[in-house]
């Protein structure tokens, strides 16, 4: 459901409605909230937090950083990963997409339905059967400073045994990403033994290994699990 104003011209709207009739500023946001199709503000707040959650992520990320977004099957970790990609484009910086997952045409209509155009010189679609570590980095060579790079996925990057071990190329990545000053963004599969009636959200210990790796590379990480997201955005 799609707010019909900024949520702070709505705040403007709840105190400007308890000073006219006098109610309360928490009865004032309920109202608004349900104007909106909302039953209460804190419901109303909730729905602008997750559609908001790419735009708070990239505020949040810094150049050089080795971000993991990490969460079950379809539980909308591409989503987030190319909305955090169409924010930092509106505000002018180069980014790419690397995926294994998809053919040219889908990753094409993926990136269309999210305001983004493959075939431009400030964004890099890659759907190469060659991607790893190494690849990645030849493609992107000269990429400006805070540059958004988003990798799809983190264990796929395993797959080929011709490619240098997983945890080589993770290694490789966070060395670029600290030199060329770029944010590297790795989607990354969950664990099928994670147990979510033990954990409401899945963390670092539930990134599914192929083979063993220093998860430390990565100092920051987002975690999803029905429509619940958990930002580690701290050094």
């Amino acid at each position: 459901m799609k707010l019909s104003v900024p949520i702070f011209q709505l705040k403007r709207r709840a105190k400007a409605l308890s000073r006219e009739h006098q109610v309360s500023l928490f009865e004032a946001l309920n109202r608004v909230a349900e104007a909106e199709g909302f039953r209460s503000w804190s419901l109303l707040a909730a729905h602008y937090a997750k559609d908001n959650a790419a735009q708070a992520m990239l505020t949040n990320l810094e150049p050089g950083d080795m971000v993991l977004v990490g969460a079950r099957a379809m539980q909308g970790k591409t989503e987030l990963v190319l909305n955090i990609l169409a924010e930092a484009r509106k505000s002018g910086r180069f980014c790419a997409f690397f995926t294994l997952e998809y053919t040219k045409a889908e990753a094409c209509e993926l990136l269309k339905s999210h305001g983004l155009e493959a075939e431009s010189a400030d964004f890099h679609l890659d759907t190469s059967d060659a991607i790893c570590a190494d690849h990645i980095i030849a493609a992107l060579a000269g990429a400006k400073e805070g540059s958004v790079i988003a990798v799809d996925y983190l264990q796929a990057l395993d797959h080929r045994r011709d490619k240098p071990s997983l945890v080589t190329q993770v290694s490789r990545l966070k060395t670029f990403a600290q030199k060329a000053g770029v944010i590297v963004i790795m989607i990354s599969q969950i664990d099928r033994h994670y147990d979510s009636a033990a954990k409401s959200l899945p963390d670092m210990s539930d990134v599914r290994m192929p083979n063993m790796f220093d998860t430390s590379v990565f100092n920051k990480s987002c975690f999803m699990r029905d429509g619940n997201i958990a930002f580690s955005l701290s050094t």
